[in-house]
């Protein structure tokens, strides 16, 4: 993992944000590691705004208690329309930025380089699969609370990059709960990576798969991503997926 991504100048909307990120730079990470951390997209503010939503029911479509489905343990919620204005943007903003890189890893993939420009137009697309159902998404941990290793699939359509927002204060608000990426390579041992992250950061990482140039030429390189288990105090993180779900 290179050095974290740190936005020059914050302005206060959020595009304003998105457009300060050095993406040059993320492209090649993304690209090389299948995932970038970027700083300073959210301020503690928003952080703490957030979390307090997950008190708000009628925000919500539906709560998921991960240990009922074997998921691990802590439980998340997925917001209902409208979403909050500040994930609307996070959505609105990135996807434009990716949908490059997305085009490019389906083109060295074999597949129709068929994004979007924008996430209205990708949107359109998913609701036409019938998938109509907002993913983006809030997840709470207590003390001893973990995720397993997972992707975030919910129908046909598929973007092939997603993020996490980190909401809570590492060393203030809670201890452990390492953030984890796990890539499987063809024919090789799976690869590990746990990032420790603050407050405020985001970590953009492959949804699905990645394309990965080996001796034989290109492959396909599957990730997963999770949770370490927290070991004091109580974390909160705001998922962003740019697919919709059935």
């Amino acid at each position: 993992m290179n050095a974290r991504r740190q936005p020059a100048g914050l302005a206060p909307a959020v595009g304003d944000r998105v457009e300060s990120i050095d993406w040059e730079s993320v492209s090649r990470e993304l690209d090389a590691e299948g995932c970038a951390v970027v700083q300073g997209l959210l301020s503690a503010a928003d952080c703490e705004e957030l979390a307090r939503t997950y008190a708000t029911d009628g925000r919500f479509r539906s709560r998921v208690v991960m240990a009922s489905h074997g998921f691990g343990r802590g439980e998340y919620k997925y917001f209902d329309h409208p979403l909050p204005e500040i994930v609307s943007a996070l959505r609105a903003a990135l996807y434009p930025r990716l949908a490059p890189i997305a085009n490019r890893w389906s083109a060295a993939l074999g597949a129709p380089a068929g994004y979007p420009p924008e996430h209205a137009g990708f949107l359109a697309r998913c609701h036409a699969a019938g998938q109509t159902k907002p993913t983006p998404l809030l997840l709470r941990y207590e003390a001893g609370g973990y995720n397993c290793l997972h992707q975030d699939i919910y129908g046909d359509v598929v973007f092939p990059l997603q993020l996490t927002c980190f909401l809570s204060h590492r060393g203030v608000d809670y201890e452990g709960g390492d953030f984890l990426l796990v890539e499987q390579r063809p024919r090789a041992q799976s690869r590990g990576e746990a990032i420790a992250t603050e407050q405020g950061e985001i970590v953009l990482f492959t949804t699905r798969h990645r394309p990965v140039e080996g001796t034989r030429g290109v492959y396909r390189a599957a990730m997963r991503h999770g949770v370490s288990r927290i070991t004091r105090g109580l974390r909160y993180t705001l998922g962003v997926i740019f697919h919709d779900a059935k």
